[in-house]
């Protein structure tokens, strides 16, 4: 799958815009989930269509990754389990909805500009796999369904575990070649010029093997999830795919 979004920008770049007039009727809850591995483009995807069909959008892994940041920042380590799930604890870590999309704030203040830092993009998946912080994740995430009943949440388990009688489920895929690929443009893109792509691929599939192999909350296709390969489609053409679905299911259409 393309980087490129409907305005041209890279994969994981916030839009601020106005949200369009609601494709599902406002008085009907919906829930779709959105999993899948690194590097398949899941957040992008699921906030543009969140945008799509008026529903509300939550990136679960801005969660994660905001836990890895106050770990790193506060001199802790993932063998100092129940003091860093009290400092995630007290944090509080909510969003802020009248922003597009949601930011991410602890101790009421904004931690978007440090969740996508090389320190917490390393240390995130060890961070993920704490069976303390992913069952406070989970009731946090649960809470927000029930508070935002219209929503697109993506994630790695939000099908399987957070809500499993989601409408609809997605399970988004792509070969650990093509998402090193597209890591490496990503970087590029950002001004990194000595990018080892055989050593992305490697990291990705590392990766891959601890977050599906881990005992609480896996990385998992839903049976009943609707799996997608964006290995060769474009943003828009995957974007298409996941709307037309949910119409169906939702509207027949």
């Amino acid at each position: 799958m393309t980087s490129q979004a409907p305005s041209s920008s890279p994969i994981g770049v916030g839009l601020l815009r106005p949200r369009r007039v609601c494709v599902i009727p406002q008085e009907r809850p919906i829930i779709v989930t959105v999993d899948g591995p690194a590097g398949t483009g899941k957040s992008s995807v699921s906030r543009e269509l969140a945008h799509r069909l008026g529903l509300d959008f939550l990136d679960t892994g801005a969660m994660y990754r905001a836990a890895t940041a106050i770990m790193l920042d506060r001199g802790l380590t993932v063998g100092q389990i129940e003091r860093f799930v009290a400092v995630v604890m007290s944090a509080d870590l909510h969003f802020d909805w009248n922003e597009d999309p949601p930011v991410i704030l602890a101790w009421d203040v904004p931690i978007d500009h440090r969740i996508r830092d090389a320190d917490v993009t390393e240390h995130v998946s060890p961070v993920s796999a704490i069976r303390q912080l992913r069952e406070h994740m989970v009731l946090k995430q649960r809470i927000i369904g029930h508070q935002h009943p219209r929503l697109v949440t993506e994630g790695r388990d939000q099908g399987s575990i957070v809500f499993p009688d989601a409408e609809v489920k997605f399970f988004l895929w792509a070969t650990p070649e093509v998402r090193a690929a597209r890591r490496a443009e990503q970087l590029r893109a950002g001004g990194v010029s000595d990018v080892d792509e055989a050593r992305l691929c490697e990291e990705i599939q590392a990766r891959d093997l601890r977050d599906s192999t881990r005992e609480v909350g896996p990385l998992v296709c839903p049976p009943d999830a609707i799996r997608v390969d964006t290995s060769s489609l474009s943003f828009d053409q995957v974007v298409q795919r996941l709307e037309q679905d949910v119409r169906a299911r939702v509207l027949g259409a």
